[in-house]
């Protein structure tokens, strides 16, 4: 296992990139902590592939250092780099047994017969394989062959990082939460750190440490799931982060003051954001709903509701015309065309000045 440290590292793939725009990875700075996990979030083509493939070897970046434990790893081959890499599609041998593909890893590396049959086994139990794992891989399911595929990655002891690369794709709906259960487990207990690459927001955030969330090639934020969530740098994050993402609402400045017309709740004016665009952002979970219209208290009205089981999904227009919505367990009585009161307390209040969150 390592520390993993990005110093200025970016990658183009253009031989003489010219500026930002040419680079598939914008340079950064980054640290995980050994023994960890992480996930890089983001669209396709932001550039999380990209970063995986530098920190595995497939690629040699454009600039900056790639560090393992404080030792320069930015040209060293892929074997030097001691790293098992998963990749979207199970790679396996389906000429062998699920046994014989798990243990292959370890035979390569002359392991002891006995230690290869304690250690399969384990991984055998871990990722529930213990029943088939006689069977020959090619009469697997797609699940089950991903399964191998992990497990292979998993095998080895003495690996620096796991890389995941959207292994959970081809995996069943039903059996992606228990999968990123174990893979969390299997951290926990083998401290080995793990590293995913994911469009799923909820994957991310229900596997990680920390999230790396990503955009045109640029770390837009890195933080613990619940800082993402609670504090974004900006709105791409607020909006990408979240189901349903951020609301944003018009902002205008009177006199010393920032107010939200939707909402009707004014601030002080925080000093980086004076005479420039601003908006204020809340999310659906902070937002209150009351039957109960006061004369002075902003209000909208019900455009749509969204039966989620224990949650509802409101979707509301104010009175100045602008779309919110509300999550909520409660109001199941409420139905399209009601009108609601809103309620906001200042504290789950984000304001952010030309797409950038400010403090207030």
């Amino acid at each position: 296992m390592a520390e993993i440290v990005l110093k200025g590292l970016g990658h183009s793939y253009l031989s003489d990139p010219k500026s930002d725009a040419d680079y598939a990875l914008k340079p950064v700075d980054l640290v995980w902590a050994d023994g960890k996990t992480y996930a890089l979030l983001g669209p396709s083509g932001c550039g999380k592939t990209t970063m995986l493939n530098i920190i595995s070897g497939l690629l040699t970046p454009s600039d900056g250092q790639l560090f393992f434990d404080g030792k320069d790893m930015t040209h060293a081959g892929t074997a030097k780099r001691n790293i098992a890499q998963v990749f979207q599609f199970p790679v396996i041998y389906t000429t062998k047994t699920v046994r014989q593909n798990l243990a292959f890893p370890l035979e390569c590396r002359n392991w002891d017969r006995s230690k290869i049959k304690d250690r399969v086994a384990h991984i055998a139990d871990l990722l529930d394989l213990d029943d088939i794992l006689n069977e020959p891989a090619r009469s697997l399911s797609a699940d089950q062959k991903q399964l191998i595929s992990l497990g292979r990655g998993l095998v080895r002891d003495d690996v620096s990082a796991v890389l995941l690369d959207e292994p959970l794709t081809v995996i069943d709906p039903q059996m992606k939460f228990g999968l990123r259960r174990r893979l969390r487990e299997i951290n926990r207990a083998t401290g080995i750190t793990m590293i995913l690459v994911t469009h799923d927001q909820s994957e991310a955030m229900s596997f990680a440490d920390e999230v790396v969330v990503m955009k045109d090639g640029r770390v837009q934020q890195a933080g613990p799931p619940e800082q993402l969530f609670a504090r974004p740098q900006n709105e791409f994050v607020g909006y990408f982060i979240g189901s349903p993402p951020l609301n944003l609402f018009s902002a205008e400045q009177r006199n010393a003051d920032l107010h939200c017309p939707s909402l009707d709740i004014s601030v002080e004016v925080p000093a980086d954001a004076r005479d420039r665009s601003t908006k204020f952002g809340v999310r659906p979970e902070h937002i209150k709903m009351s039957k109960d219209l006061a004369d002075n208290s902003p209000h909208a009205t019900v455009q749509a509701v969204e039966n989620l089981g224990i949650e509802r999904v409101f979707t509301l227009r104010t009175s100045v015309d602008e779309t919110l919505k509300v999550k909520s367990r409660h109001h199941k009585t409420v139905s399209p065309g009601d009108k609601v009161g809103l309620f906001v307390d200042d504290k789950d209040l984000l304001i952010f000045s030309d797409g950038t969150l400010v403090c207030h």
